[in-house]
């Protein structure tokens, strides 16, 4: 009992492999659109090539000879056309490649040769030097419509590749019971032969790791002038990915069923995809610490976020890639959820619209590195210093301490001053002299401020400009202007304060004075207004400044 549903369980699976495939004989595939005209059903599933394939070796694997020869296209009957069909079936059970999914599930076939609409070429099998290919062919039955057979010629070389294989079968060494024994529908010595295999290889990965590491730990250490890791140059999904690849070259090798190599070549095929989109997945976490190492100290802050994103995002398109890989090998059309992801992300993006356009703004100021953590700047209103820049927004410590988020889109349409990246800071100032200043003094004075700025370390003796240049309101105006070099903003103030005073000094070593806002008021007296009129003059009239 538990034979037969292990063998139902296997046979199912190796039927269901497509995503429209046929269960069972008499079972039909879905039509594929409902636009299109639906195809008539046969009976035994014949309407497409791979119902036709599915249908007969579950007969055959049954032991159903009159219904597998159903499958054929001969005049054959009775004994003689059960035997042909059991003979067709250990050939395709023994040679034919498990490639069962990739055999076509349409009415019309695959259409792979144009000349030959009607020929469905199913697999290839090989003949001692030769090259048999197994042709199905179309051909029509009454009211169920066309339906797929087993074709004439590929009938009449199955007895010569019958008898070839009955001789490789032949194994005097292995035990009765274990051909004769069956497990979920294969013989016990294809499981027992198949659990050998694996443990082989494995141990072969094993002796693989412990060969390449040595090896490869010499030349890492010749190159980088450093020891490879002692567990291995192989992490577990290079394992895995080199027992996937040998087990299926190892179950095309063996002798053993159909059912089995359908089975376990699945099983690595899906153990190949897995262990490529890990390997990927370490490769891809490899690379984004290589990536933070490389960067600046002071830069790592700003782009953590932007590699962790872009991290995540290829680690989905590797696992969407492993999925699509998936799909392919079960040959289920990904059309229907391609679209559905499209018309997803179109909505998704829609709705995060200005979402996105800050971080794609973050992305634009952290590469062009426009804006930097520790720049002191000015944007519109906000002066301060830039604390944090992420994936949606820059955080600025403005001069009263407090912190303002600024969306990255904002700061990637706005004017930004960057007041730290100055090369250079001006000096500029204009000493006001007292009009009592004599031009004696002032020419004193402007060579005076004119030797200290040309002979001083931290000025730009090309922009040194000292000019008296004004007759002011209250102050004879020289100007004084000048380009210093300094660290940064409080560097300057401490130089300017130093040439200040060396100013203020010269000034006094001149005689003159800085002069400061006044103004001078005349005032009269009636006596002074009347002698103005005609009357007699009056000392008593002055001057009030």
């Amino acid at each position: 009992m538990i034979h037969r549903l292990l063998g139902a369980c296997l046979f199912a699976l190796l039927s269901a492999i497509g995503a429209q495939a046929q269960t069972a004989p008499g079972v039909t595939a879905p039509a594929p659109a409902q636009a299109k005209a639906e195809a008539p059903k046969d009976a035994l599933g014949r309407t497409t090539p791979r119902g036709t394939v599915l249908g007969f070796l579950g007969a055959g694997r049954k032991s159903e000879g009159d219904l597998a020869r159903q499958y054929l296209n001969t005049r054959l009957t009775g004994e003689v056309g059960e035997e042909l069909a059991h003979k067709l079936f250990v050939v395709l059970d023994a040679r034919l490649p498990a490639r069962l999914s990739q055999v076509s599930d349409e009415p019309e076939g695959s259409r792979a040769n144009p000349l030959s609409p009607n020929l469905e070429v199913v697999g290839t099998i090989s003949t001692g030097e030769d090259t048999l290919d197994i042709v199905l062919e179309r051909l029509p039955r009454g009211e169920a419509g066309p339906v797929w057979l087993f074709s004439s010629r590929t009938l009449a070389s199955i007895p010569d590749v019958y008898d070839e294989i009955a001789l490789e079968r032949h194994v005097r060494f292995v035990p009765r019971f274990l051909i004769d024994t069956r497990l979920g529908g294969a013989r016990l010595v294809e499981w027992v032969a198949v659990l050998i295999g694996l443990a082989v290889l494995y141990l072969a990965t094993v002796v693989l790791n412990r060969i390449l590491t040595p090896l490869i730990g010499l030349l890492w250490r010749r190159l980088r002038g450093s020891a490879v890791e002692r567990r291995g140059v192989l992490p577990t999904p290079a394992r895995l990915l080199v027992l996937a690849l040998l087990s299926r070259w190892l179950f095309s090798a063996l002798p053993i069923s159909l059912l089995m190599r359908q089975l376990w070549s699945s099983i690595a095929a899906l153990a190949t995809i897995v262990a490529a989109v890990w390997l990927l997945m370490l490769l891809n976490g490899e690379a984004e610490q290589y990536i933070r190492r490389r960067l600046a100290h002071s830069h790592i802050g700003a782009t953590a976020d932007l590699l962790r994103l872009a991290r995540r995002a290829v680690d989905l398109l590797i696992v969407f890639a492993g999925l699509l890989a998936t799909m392919r090998h079960f040959a289920v059309d990904p059309t229907p959820a391609l679209a559905g992801l499209g018309v997803g992300g179109i909505a998704v993006a829609l709705a995060a619209q200005k979402t996105l356009e800050n971080v794609i703004a973050g992305a634009s100021l952290i590469f062009d590195q426009a804006v930097r953590v520790g720049d002191f700047l000015k944007m519109g209103d906000v002066t301060g210093t830039v604390d944090y820049i992420g994936l949606r927004s820059t955080r600025i410590r403005t001069l009263d301490r407090t912190v303002v988020s600024i969306p990255n889109g904002q700061i990637a349409n706005a004017t930004v001053e960057t007041l730290s990246a100055r090369d250079k800071f001006r000096f500029n100032h204009v000493i006001g002299l007292r009009y009592e200043t004599t031009s004696d003094q002032l020419r004193t004075i402007v060579d005076g401020i004119r030797g200290l700025l040309a002979g001083h370390a931290s000025v730009d003796r090309g922009s040194v400009r000292v000019r008296f240049f004004r007759l002011g309101s209250f102050s004879l105006d020289v100007d004084v202007f000048a380009y210093l070099y300094a660290r940064d903003w409080n560097h300057f103030l401490e130089i300017q304060e130093e040439l200040l005073f060396s100013v203020t000094e010269i000034v006094s070593r001149a005689g003159a004075e800085i002069a400061f806002p006044s103004q001078t008021m005349y005032v009269q007296n009636a006596s002074a207004a009347q002698h103005a009129s005609g009357g007699l003059p009056d000392d008593r009239a002055g001057v009030v400044s």
